[in-house]
């Protein structure tokens, strides 16, 4: 914030100013980070992101096929205008019947399509249902369910993401949902995004996982129980040497719990992502 005062210290204006930072270490941002701002105006909240040094944002609202009720062609030019690029999306269908082939390929192949149209690379999804999972055979379908995805999303030149919260390392049968999924769905098909944070909260090391499951893991979520590298509780600089074997090429910053305004707090994830992790 800058603020002018005269001779007798009276305040005569006050603004926020955003240093134009560089982008030369390909940092990004999940939007939900700033979804209220992103709500009220999605325009000037990316150029906001944009002068901040993030190089692409991920979104999670795709639906009705539109972007904060932006067109996908609309939306892309306004994130270009902003400076960065509209690389990844979440997205959410869950069908009851996994074998229903004519129901999946019937949203998944409108929802590539916009997403073609709005220029991304990937894809990407989360499970919400997995504390209901009691059996080997439902984690099976799910795996075909996402070999199917990832398949569809191939051919037309994306790529499919799996996304991580805590009930992926419940077990079922004895078996950690994590691993299951990293076991038993098609490397080509299905790549993994890491949540580190929620890695954390389900009690596992994620350099295990990147050890033991090298190059399935296409992007991060790098987040903390608030402003990033605050808490302690994550070590995110051991972490980041396993970038090469973890086969991360996308690094999104994400904050959902703040002490200060969202804007401030993703350029204090910028900062800790951009000097301390990435070197």
């Amino acid at each position: 914030m800058l603020e002018g005062f005269d001779a007798n210290e009276k305040s005569l204006w006050k603004t926020r100013y955003i240093k134009n930072n560089p982008k030369d270490k390909n940092i990004g941002i999940q939007l939900v980070s700033v979804h209220q701002e992103m709500l009220k105006n999605p325009e000037q909240t990316l150029i906001q992101l944009g002068r901040m040094g993030y190089s692409y944002v991920e979104t999670f609202v795709y639906k009705n096929g539109s972007f904060y009720g932006q067109s996908p062609t609309q939306f892309k030019t306004m994130v270009e205008k902003a400076g960065m690029k509209f690389l990844g999306s979440m997205t959410f269908f869950d069908p009851e019947d996994k074998n229903d082939d004519a129901a999946i390929y019937a949203w998944w192949n409108k929802t590539i399509q916009d997403h073609k149209k709005a220029g991304v690379a990937y894809l990407s999804t989360s499970n919400s249902k997995l504390k209901g999972i009691k059996t080997i055979k439902e984690l099976q379908e799910y795996s075909n369910y996402y070999d199917k995805v990832g398949k569809l999303c191939k051919e037309n030149g994306l790529k499919f993401v799996y996304h991580n919260h805590a009930d992926e390392f419940l077990k079922v049968e004895g078996v950690t949902i994590y691993d299951y999924f990293l076991q038993n769905t098609n490397p080509e098909y299905v790549y993994f995004q890491s949540d580190l944070y929620w890695m954390q909260v389900g009690g596992v090391n994620p350099v295990h996982y990147f050890k033991t499951y090298p190059k399935r893991f296409i992007s991060w979520h790098v987040k903390d129980y608030k402003e990033l590298g605050e808490s302690g509780k994550i070590d995110f600089k051991d972490i980041f040497k396993y970038q090469e074997i973890a086969g991360v090429q996308y690094i999104l910053s994400e904050v959902e719990d703040y002490s200060f305004p969202p804007l401030f707090s993703v350029g204090l994830a910028w900062e800790y992502i951009y000097y301390e992790l990435l070197k």
